[in-house]
């Protein structure tokens, strides 16, 4: 069974200077996490989120209940700056999806924290992006996908320790 990588070898075959293993590797890899992204993003539009809400809801909902975080944890963690994080959180409250708390000793600390309402949302969307992940895998058998893990592990691994 051909697909869209074997016909772009052969289309490129003794015209570029690639090892044609190397490139059907790498070039498959992106083309799975293109899929990945586009599953992805249809999950997020069936559910009514951005991919910056559903990363912000993420964050507060891998922290388990009462999920809440500070805007300086959440901006550390997605990256983002302090304006950047209030402006991420301002639409997200005015959508229901988490409220700001005022600390009970000191005023001056604020939590945010995931409503149920965003934890839904959230939880509907990792649903909708689990379903398309398994399918994606589903041609796989267990031992298959236990062999992929552990060669995607090591190339990762590499890559991570900066050999």
């Amino acid at each position: 069974m051909e697909d869209s990588v074997d016909r772009h070898l052969a289309r490129w075959r003794d015209k570029a200077p690639f090892d044609e293993r190397v490139e059907a590797i790498i070039t498959r890899i992106q083309l799975l996490a293109r899929h990945v992204g586009h599953a992805k993003d249809r999950a997020l539009a069936e559910v009514g989120l951005q991919g910056f809400e559903f990363e912000t809801l993420h964050r507060l909902a891998s922290r388990g209940r009462p999920w809440r975080a500070t805007p300086s944890e959440l901006a550390t963690e997605l990256m983002v700056s302090p304006a950047g994080i209030t402006g991420r959180l301002e639409t997200l409250e005015n959508a229901g999806l988490v409220r700001r708390l005022r600390g009970a000793e000191d005023r001056r600390r604020v939590d945010v924290e995931l409503t149920e309402l965003g934890y839904a949302r959230w939880f509907a969307a990792m649903e909708l992006r689990g379903t398309a992940e398994d399918a994606m895998v589903r041609p796989l058998d267990h031992a298959e996908q236990d062999a992929l893990i552990a060669l995607l592990k090591r190339m990762l691994v590499q890559m991570e320790s900066g050999r």
